[in-house]
C-alpha cells in the first residue's frame, strides 16, 4: 500500500469518527439558549444574532456542502458569488418559512442538506459528467440547495413556537447573525484552504476529500431518514 494511499485511508478514519462524534452536537441548543428562545417576549436584537451566528458555525451540514461549494473555485470574485447564491438562497426560505409558519418535517429536510453534501462531493469528483453525461447548472444547484438549508434553519427556530410580539426584528436579526457565523466560519475554511492549496497534495488529495464530503453526506442522510422512520 503506498504512503499516500495508506494517509488517505487514515484520514478518513479520523474524519468519519470526528463526523459521526459532530453530530450529536451540531445544532445543540444549550440550556441558556433553549430557555431564553422559550421565554422571550418583545424585540432581542443582539440575543438572536448571536443566537444565528452560534447555530451557523455549528452547523455542519451548511459549512460541509459549503466547503463542496468553495473547493475547486480559485478566484474570490467566484467564491463570493457562489457563496452569494448560497446566502441569497437560505435567507429567502429561512424569512418566508418562519414569518410565513411554513411547517416542514425537520428529519427530511436534514435528510436533503445531507444529500446537498453527497451531491457537491459527486459534482467535484466529476460524476455527472462520467456517469450521466452532462453537467447541471452549478449556481442554479447552489440556489436551489440553498432554499433547503433555509428551510432547515427555519425549522430549528420554529421549534420554540416564538411569539409574534417582534418576531420580524428579531427573526431578521437572527438570519443577520447567521449571516456573521457563515462568514467567520468560512474565513477559517477559507484560510486553512489558501495554505493547504500551496502544496501539491492539494490536487492530490482532492478525491479523498470529496469521497470523505460524500461519505459524510450519506451518514447525515442515513441519520436522518433513521429518525424520521423511527419517531
Amino acid at each position: 500500500m503506498s504512503q499516500s494511499l495508506a494517509s488517505a485511508i487514515k484520514f478518513l478514519v479520523v474524519f468519519l469518527g470526528m463526523f459521526a462524534s459532530f453530530s450529536l452536537f451540531a445544532h445543540g441548543v444549550d440550556e441558556d439558549t433553549r430557555q431564553f428562545l422559550t421565554l422571550n417576549e418583545g424585540v432581542s436584537i443582539l440575543p438572536f444574532i448571536y443566537i444565528g451566528a452560534k447555530h451557523m458555525v455549528t452547523g455542519y451540514d451548511h459549512l460541509l456542502f459549503l466547503v463542496g461549494v468553495i473547493f475547486f473555485l480559485f478566484r474570490s470574485k467566484d467564491v463570493l458569488l457562489y457563496v452569494s447564491l448560497f446566502t441569497l438562497g437560505h435567507s429567502i426560505t429561512l424569512l418566508f418559512g418562519v414569518l410565513s409558519d411554513i411547517q416542514v418535517n425537520a428529519y427530511l429536510i436534514d435528510a436533503i442538506i445531507g444529500f446537498s453534501i453527497v451531491y457537491k462531493g459527486f459534482d467535484n469528483l466529476g460524476g455527472f459528467k462520467r456517469v450521466f453525461g452532462f453537467q447541471p447548472n452549478t449556481k442554479l444547484a447552489v440556489i436551489i440547495f440553498g432554499l433547503f438549508h433555509g428551510f432547515g434553519l427555519a425549522t430549528k427556530i420554529q421549534e420554540f413556537n416564538l411569539p409574534e410580539d417582534g418576531l420580524v426584528p428579531n427573526i431578521l436579526a437572527f438570519n443577520v447573525g447567521v449571516e456573521i457565523g457563515q462568514f467567520l466560519a468560512l474565513g477559517v475554511v477559507l484560510i486553512l484552504m489558501s495554505f493547504w492549496r500551496r502544496h501539491r497534495s492539494y490536487l492530490q488529495f482532492s478525491t479523498a476529500a470529496n469521497t470523505l464530503l460524500m461519505s459524510g453526506g450519506l451518514m447525515l442522510v442515513g441519520f436522518q431518514l433513521t429518525g424520521f422512520f423511527v419517531s
